[in-house]
């Protein structure tokens, strides 16, 4: 088993320190009641700002629920992956490593988004169905920004190098950022859960590539 990556380590640790940090911040600077049925959200004048300067565009949000279940096909391709490696191999601890890390790496990315979606930092400025929701940190965001990022990673170490490779990295880099552009501008969310999405992800991210030890 390889060791863990320290640098990589230390990034995690820096990137969920600021999630941390910026949570509680959104529970507490200039809060204000500026949500649907005056519910209160932190930094209200720039969250306000952001949120009329965008409007809202339901059909963004109704688009990148869609897209959004690209990234679940490539939780249950990699799933598939180890479990062939496990039949296989006939042992689990024979799979490869990075796998059985990214294994690990979903469960923290669902335990965190169960977490949010019990106890609630602030609600979407949008009522949906007519109900409020938990906004923060955008789901969709995490969901794109965890899950992406190692699929890269994982194709990056398993697939040969070619103009084939390059070009389907490329899509998932632009896929990423076009998904977390749409869910910004769409309305749905609040700016801050925007960000708190970016930097829990880039957290949990770095504690994968730690642990897996990606070169």
């Amino acid at each position: 088993m390889k060791k863990v990556n320290l640098k990589n380590l230390v990034v995690s640790a820096s990137f969920l320190a600021a999630f941390f940090l910026w949570t509680v911040a959104v529970k507490i600077v200039n809060v204000q009641a500026i949500g649907p049925l005056n519910t209160k959200v932190g930094f209200a004048t720039l969250n306000a700002f952001f949120h009329n300067l965008t409007g809202v565009h339901m059909w963004l949000y109704v688009l990148t629920d869609w897209l959004s279940l690209i990234p679940v096909a490539f939780v249950l391709g990699f799933a598939l992956v180890g479990l062939i490696q496990w039949i296989k191999r006939k042992r689990l601890g024979y799979v490869d490593q990075n796998i059985i890390a990214l294994g690990g790496f979903y469960i923290l990315v669902f335990l965190a988004y169960f977490w949010f979606e019990k106890y609630v930092v602030n609600y979407r400025p949008v009522l949906i169905n007519s109900f409020l929701e938990a906004s923060y940190p955008s789901s969709t965001t995490m969901l794109v920004m965890c899950v992406m990022p190692t699929a890269v990673l994982q194709l990056n170490n398993r697939m040969k190098k070619s103009v084939f490779k390059g070009c389907i990295l490329a899509a998932l880099v632009l896929y990423s950022a076009l998904m977390v552009i749409a869910r910004l501008i769409s309305g749905v969310h609040w700016l801050t859960d925007i960000i708190g999405g970016i930097f829990v992800s880039a957290g949990l991210v770095s504690l994968y590539k730690s642990v897996a030890n990606f070169e």
